[in-house]
């Protein structure tokens, strides 16, 4: 037969070393006619026809493993399927090698320029129809490679029966995979650039995945969702979101409750009871720990194998689309934080994906986190860039998420975190800043921002690099907020002293308002606080547990009024005992003792208090917003200060942090008259004492021409008085 392969190219393509299956395999033209050829492993008999069924003529089988060839009455090339046959029946396989490319020149260009914003619809598994056919197309990353394979329960996971055509331009690799239907599971099998076989990867950009332990990939099609939350994006599309109620609740899903039995939660059982409990008590979003595809249930989701997949734990990606959508229709916002500064080295996940450091550096002084033992993004490679970058994108769009909080900022933006003079390579001007990190989250943010205008990136930042809130275009780094990582540490630090020696450590609770409005801050007392033997928030305080718990309510009412948007994790608003643990259901019965069932109606008040005032909210991110009223009693551990909004009757936060009850204490304030007691953190609905002002303080002028009121002031806690 004219054109017939060769014997050595055949058993080049039987044991899966033929780097350009593409080449051979499918239709090709000769002189005059043209020749199917094909790999059917356990066929005897094959024969080529149209897709519609038309018959194009019997193929030889030019070797018993399979390997069929033959002429075939077409006129031009165009995708066939052949009629296979053995001993245990007949079956059709639709050609994956007859059929054209799918990505096209303009997604070279764009993606080899980095610059790409739809990668998510490029790459990774998409059900298409191509050609008259339905299937899956498969496109992966993998430039250094010899040869790469779509392996999965649609072809025996055999590597040499789908070998991908590779785009010499970009180095990815893709093929259509006609008859692979949704919910199948599937990896790369890839060669390296030394002929290693290495172990079977997930797809990047997997947009579902197996339930761990198990870690392949799986086929989906697209969100299914009809989304009913135009009213809640167009709110905060049209906000400036410093001068709005932000008070979140971090959750971890995983443990926030539990079924009877200890199971997990599906997205629709948590829809069920945390989106009705996070309105009741006030707070404006949840903010998720990582629920991207994880391994290992005790990183806590911070260690991510699958960036582009809500974990499987609770359910498929639509339950989580389905939240999103409850959640927004009753004005809740939903926050994911996000994890682009480091990856873990899992054999399957991203770590030499194609046989070199593909993703991550090479050299450990700048790819291995030591903090983490995990992989550091090549945040300077621009494919890298563009991944991550599209992953924000990705989340924005598809699941139309609120915010994303971005884990380990700093871990990313200094060159020598965590590590010793020697162990790092500074940057071309000899300095410690990772201008490839700066680059890449200013990128992000602009993109972000410029396509999802109602959306928050907060920033988890611990140190004090500049104009971390502040736009790009000033020389910023773009994000919306940053976490104050400096008054958690100094307010929880004054909290644990014994109130006897607070006096000592007076500016541990002013020193904050130094640069309170240097960024746009978030108040952050998060999971980072509650674990790792540091024990409960209320744990922490100082007394008994009487003062523990007054402590903490004393402590709630100052962090609500001070300026800053609010974050509480889960279970300290109801003063959980023990410490966090992922792998257990919060302490629920904790709420039938009253000092913890008072603590939870005080800071589901608070939520109510600050949302309802404006002055508490207006200017959180501006030092108009903000006027000390007693900030050197040190003596006796008292801090008064005002909050107030243009336009907006303001409002006085007192707080005594000592047991002594103060009668006649005077206090400073602006306008003569009532002022309403609009809160009090000692009310015994809440736990406390009951003393207090029976709702009214009078201010007047007094001898020295100012004006005051005179107030009693419950031990251990927070007074807020609104002007009447």
């Amino acid at each position: 037969m004219a054109g017939a392969l060769p014997a050595e190219t055949i058993a080049t393509v039987l044991s899966g070393a033929h780097t350009d299956p593409f080449s051979v395999l499918g239709v090709h033209a000769t002189a005059k006619d043209f020749v199917a050829r094909c790999f059917i492993p356990g066929a005897w008999d094959v024969a080529a026809e149209t897709l519609s069924g038309k018959a194009l003529g019997a193929l030889t089988r030019r070797d018993d493993a399979g390997f069929f060839e033959g002429l075939v009455a077409l006129k031009k090339i165009q995708p066939v399927r052949y009629r296979a046959r053995n001993e245990g029946g007949e079956w059709t396989v639709i050609d994956p090698y007859s059929f054209g490319p799918v990505l096209g020149p303009m997604d070279d260009y764009y993606i080899r320029e980095g610059s790409h914003l739809r990668l998510f619809d490029k790459l990774g598994a998409h059900p298409i129809k191509h050609d008259g056919a339905d299937g899956f197309h498969f496109a992966v990353w993998a430039p250094n490679a010899q040869r790469v394979s779509v392996v999965g329960e649609f072809n025996a996971w055999d590597g040499r029966r789908h070998v991908m055509r590779l785009r010499s331009d970009t180095g990815i690799w893709e093929i259509f995979l006609p008859g692979v239907q949704d919910d199948m599971i599937y990896k790369y099998e890839i060669i390296g650039k030394n002929g290693e076989l290495l172990p079977l990867k997930a797809d990047p950009f997997a947009r579902r995945s197996e339930l761990r332990p198990n870690n392949g990939s799986k086929t989906t099609g697209e969100i299914a969702q009809v989304w009913e939350d135009e009213a809640h994006r167009a709110h905060w599309a049209s906000v400036d979101a410093r001068r709005q109620p932000i008070s979140i609740y971090e959750v971890h899903a995983a443990s926030w409750q539990r079924r009877d039995n200890g199971d997990m939660l599906s997205w629709d059982e948590m829809a069920e009871r945390l989106i009705p409990y996070c309105i009741d008590m006030g707070f404006t979003h949840i903010e998720f720990l990582p629920i991207t595809e994880y391994p290992f249930d005790p990183s806590w989701g911070y260690q991510t194998t699958g960036l582009y997949a809500p974990t499987a734990r609770f359910g498929e990606p639509e339950g989580f689309a389905r939240f999103v959508n409850g959640a927004h229709k009753v004005g809740l916002g939903v926050i994911l934080d996000w994890v682009p500064a480091h990856f873990p080295t899992d054999a399957h996940g991203l770590g030499w994906f194609d046989g070199t450091a593909l993703y991550e550096h090479e050299d450990p002084r700048q790819g291995f986190h030591p903090d983490w033992n995990t992989a550091i993004y090549n945040f300077g490679r621009a494919e890298v860039f563009s991944y991550l970058v599209n992953n924000a994108l990705y989340w924005a769009e598809k699941f139309h998420l609120d915010g994303l909080r971005v884990d380990a900022v700093a871990s990313m933006l200094y060159l020598d975190y965590s590590r010793k003079h020697g162990e790092w390579v500074p940057n071309e001007y000899g300095g410690n800043e990772n201008l490839d990190a700066v680059r890449f989250l200013q990128t992000m943010n602009t993109e972000v921002y410029g396509s999802h205008p109602g959306i928050l990136t907060i920033a988890e930042e611990s140190t004090s690099w500049p104009k971390v809130s502040a736009p790009v275009h000033a020389g910023g780094l773009g994000f919306g907020f940053k976490w104050n990582m400096g008054f958690m540490h100094d307010t929880l630090q004054y909290f644990a002293r014994e109130p006897i020696h607070r006096k000592h450590h007076h500016s541990d609770m002013t020193f904050g308002l130094i640069y309170a409005f240097s960024e746009n801050f978030v108040l952050p007392l998060s999971h980072d606080e509650v674990v790792h033997g540091k024990g409960s928030l209320v744990a922490k305080m100082a007394g008994d547990d009487w003062q523990k718990f007054a402590n903490l309510r004393a402590y709630y009412g100052f962090m609500w009024g001070y300026p800053g948007k609010k974050l509480l994790f889960m279970g300290q608003e109801f003063a959980q005992w023990r410490e966090w643990a992922e792998d257990r259901s919060l302490d629920w019965n904790l709420l039938e003792y009253p000092l913890h069932e008072g603590m939870r109606r005080l800071v589901r008040d608070l939520n109510g208090t600050y949302r309802n005032k404006a002055a508490l909210h207006g200017r959180d991110c501006e030092g108009e917003g903000f006027e000390w009223l007693i900030a050197d009693d040190s003596e006796n551990s008292v801090f008064a200060f005002l909050r107030k909004a243009p336009g907006e009757k303001m409002v006085a936060v007192i707080s005594n942090f000592t047991p002594v009850y103060r009668e006649n204490y005077s206090i400073p304030l602006p306008v003569e008259g009532r002022w309403k007691e609009i809160l009090n953190s000692d009310a015994e609905i809440y736990g406390g004492s009951g003393k207090g002002n029976g709702g009214i303080v009078k201010a007047s002028r007094n001898s020295t021409g100012g004006i005051s009121a005179s107030i009693m002031l419950p031990p251990l806690a927070t007074l807020m008085l609104e002007q009447d």
